[in-house]
């Protein structure tokens, strides 16, 4: 008898106190839930065992990267309706213990006990990193920018397209090109941190050299372009001398923290922030305080959350911790703002482009729907899982107001109080 969706469906009511809003599917081909809704597709017992060995949301990532569980159907609309719910509902001990109490809970989990058969739990995917016990030092840097970036650049080009810009795209209209937006993005940057010719730019996390290539080649600025990934470095080395820009872009892999040849007229820093860390976030304003010249700006593009209330009980996101950004973190924008102010820098301008990163986000979605065989074959299954998972999700988040991303415009006043900036800077130059 084909049951183990309405089953399934049965226990997970009792779990949440609420009706599941997508429907299951199940490995022996029951179906169970809302008509016409998105299903959650439960391929085998293992997917069970995943998540009742690890409750919430790092065990239903493990099923996910596996290929344990996937969706049917629109994956935004699935998500968005399973946000709040089991999705990212985690648990910790203390919470599954409370839980438990509830007789119908506890006859739940005996169900999915049963329907699992219960043997040693299963291993975790080969694509999740461990969170180390130091974080944030020069050697956990480096592991965490090569699992993110070192995936191989080939992959990278079919979810970034020809722009290789790893960062939100600035739209004029959602009917637009990929590489329209992210070129009018690199420009928005330039004329923020008004660029002449002759100057120097750092470009801080520079990526595949797509902010050092435009500012040069537009702007005529010497650009120094630092990362932490050696295929980064070695593919921006090539698109630079293909430009013909070896004479006024160098790419280093190198640490910011060490690089010693400032000032700086300029600094720009991509979407490297979230890397650092709420511990180093200062020492990282401090840094780029000290390799600035007096009158020199900064341009700090980084994703925000939204804050909490109580602070202390924010907890990292273990998706995305296993298997995107490792040892990454988000700060709200005041905090973020605060600790540039602590560093000596004014802080000019603030802009929100959230749903601009929405946007951004399912563009690279669809680039890589579009060619999964090639990005699978280049990575992995569950590599390639990980990233249309990961990007799907964020999309909605952006749509959500869950998080956010921010340019901050910041300057290095000098003690004569003239910032250099114009008195209608909105404009830009534009």
């Amino acid at each position: 008898m084909a049951d183990v969706a309405p089953r399934l469906n049965r226990f997970a009511e009792q779990l949440l106190g609420a009706p599941l809003p997508v429907r299951i599917r199940a490995w022996d081909g029951s179906q169970a839930g809302p008509p016409g809704a998105p299903a959650l597709v439960v391929r085998n017992r293992r997917a069970l065992r995943r998540l009742l060995w690890k409750p919430g949301e790092l065990g239903l990532a493990r099923a996910w990267v596996a290929g344990d569980l996937d969706i049917e159907g629109d994956i935004y609309v699935a998500l968005d309706l399973l946000s709040g719910s089991v999705w990212e509902r985690g648990e910790d001990a203390r919470g599954l213990a409370e839980a438990l109490r509830d007789p119908e809970v506890r006859a739940a989990v005996r169900g999915l006990v049963k329907l699992a058969g219960l043997p040693l739990p299963p291993a975790p995917p080969r694509e999740e990193v461990r969170r180390g016990r130091h974080l944030h030092t020069r050697r956990t840097d480096r592991r965490a920018i090569s699992h993110h970036y070192d995936v191989g650049n080939d992959f990278y080009e079919i979810v970034l397209g020809p722009s290789m810009v790893y960062s939100c795209a600035y739209w004029g209209s959602p009917d637009g090109t990929l590489e329209a937006a992210q070129h009018d993005k690199l420009d928005l940057i330039c004329r923020k941190l008004g660029l002449t010719p002759g100057g120097r730019l750092l470009d801080v996390g520079c990526g595949w050299g797509s902010m050092a290539i435009h500012a040069a080649r537009e702007y005529g600025v010497q650009v120094v372009g630092v990362t932490l990934s050696q295929e980064q470095a070695a593919y921006a080395r090539k698109r630079v001398a293909d430009e013909g820009l070896t004479d006024k872009v160098e790419i280093r892999v190198q640490d910011y923290r060490d690089v010693t040849d400032g000032p700086f007229e300029a600094i720009s820093s991509i979407g490297m922030a979230e890397h650092v860390g709420a511990e180093r976030y200062l020492e990282y304003a401090d840094q780029l305080y000290r390799l600035l010249k007096p009158g020199g700006r900064l341009l700090n593009h980084q994703i925000a959350r939204r804050p909490q209330r109580d602070e202390s009980a924010y907890e990292i996101d273990e998706f995305i911790d296993a298997y995107v950004f490792p040892d990454g973190e988000l700060a709200p924008i005041g905090t973020t703002v605060t600790q540039l102010e602590r560093a000596g820098f004014e802080v000019r301008d603030v802009e929100s482009i959230r749903e601009h990163y929405a946007l951004t986000l399912r563009r690279w979605v669809a680039g890589l729907e579009a060619d999964w065989a090639s990005a699978v074959n280049l990575t992995s299954p569950g590599r390639a899982r990980v990233w249309r998972l990961y990007m799907a999700a964020c999309a909605v988040s952006f749509e959500r107001n869950r998080i956010g991303v921010n340019q901050v415009l910041a300057v290095r006043t000098p003690e004569s109080g003239d910032s250099g900036m114009p008195l209608r800077a909105r404009t830009w130059g534009a």
